[in-house]
């Protein structure tokens, strides 16, 4: 069990991890080794999560998510398989930790009376200094 929360813990057959290969420095190595991690987590079917979390999960991973709900996550940071799987699985709880957080609700707020007359004050000054930058052409008589 991959325990996330005091309340929340995951299953570890819930998660698919597969080794691929990774780009970047590596030498020789990085054509022989998959050190690279694919981490697979079907969060739209998982038990071990609550729907609330759930749908802020789903949110919060954005185009890691499938449209099957199955978040992906790659991780080839590190040039060994056992670092790059703990930094998929790490990255898994820290999103999953985010969406537990729930949101503040947005209190509506209006602008100060003394705000709105530094507003309008700071307008009309404008329009004065580009009132005064006008051309007016003599009247000819």
């Amino acid at each position: 069990m991959i325990q996330i929360t005091p309340t929340i813990a995951i299953d570890e057959r819930e998660i698919q991890l597969e080794f691929i290969r990774a780009s970047g420095p590596g030498g020789q190595n990085v054509n022989k080794v998959a050190t690279a991690v694919q981490l697979r987590f079907n969060a739209a079917n998982s038990p071990s999560l609550p729907d609330e979390v759930r749908q802020r999960l789903i949110r919060l991973a954005g185009k890691r998510m499938t449209e099957d709900g199955l978040l992906m996550i790659h991780a080839r940071k590190f040039r060994s398989q056992d670092r790059n799987r703990q930094d998929a699985i790490d990255r898994l709880i820290t999103l999953i930790r985010k969406a537990t957080v729930q949101p503040k609700p947005r209190l509506k707020t209006k602008p100060t009376r003394a705000s709105d007359e530094r507003r309008l004050e700071a307008k009309r000054r404008r329009s004065r200094t580009k009132r005064k930058r006008r051309y007016d052409p003599p009247l000819d008589e």
